[in-house]
């Protein structure tokens, strides 16, 4: 049987990392009880979100055909690419964390690196629940300006990223 140093290393972190916060409590270490109320917070997040993600990127995988993403996010699609990704990304919930796995799907299926790249970009940045709950802060004049600032840096980096990756021939590295 041959050990994957990587995966032991992963175990034995999980573990030391259950070792302190269980110390943090008998020994009452704020630090540590806060790094486990951060850790608890996080997971049951993830716990909610995590399996409508999967349904509706196993939807997506299944419903949406390869030519379609190849015709307007592929090679040839142009400009208006930029303009699908952003309306794609505009509606998502939970951040870059949906975005993940959606960006390998359109990849998987044809979509330029500089789409994909552009696409999570626009995750960060235009998510309209996130645009809502900013504005209610710093006001909708705010958002306004920061995303005139921020979609053509966005836009920008995305496409010269793309094509310095893909012109070092970049592929995404294959699932085992």
């Amino acid at each position: 049987m041959k050990i994957n140093f990587k995966s032991s290393l992963k175990i034995i972190l999980f573990i030391v990392f259950i070792l302190f916060i269980t110390t943090s409590f008998f020994l009452d270490f704020k630090a540590g009880k806060g790094i486990a109320q951060n850790f608890t917070n996080f997971l049951i997040q993830m716990v909610k979100i995590l399996p409508a993600i999967f349904v509706l990127i196993g939807l997506f995988e299944v419903w949406v055909r390869r030519e379609t993403i190849e015709k307007h996010l592929g090679k040839d699609g142009g400009a208006k690419s930029f303009i699908w990704v952003f309306l794609l990304a505009a509606p998502m919930a939970g951040g870059l964390l949906p975005a993940l796995p959606v960006g390998y799907s359109l990849y998987k299926k044809g979509a330029r690196l500089t789409v994909i790249l552009t696409y999570l970009g626009f995750v960060g940045i235009g998510r309209i629940p996130m645009i809502l709950f900013e504005s209610t802060f710093l006001g909708i004049r705010f958002s306004i300006i920061r995303l005139i600032a921020s979609i053509p840096i966005v836009l920008i980096s995305g496409i010269l990223l793309g094509k310095k990756l893909e012109k070092d021939l970049y592929k995404l590295p294959k699932r085992n």
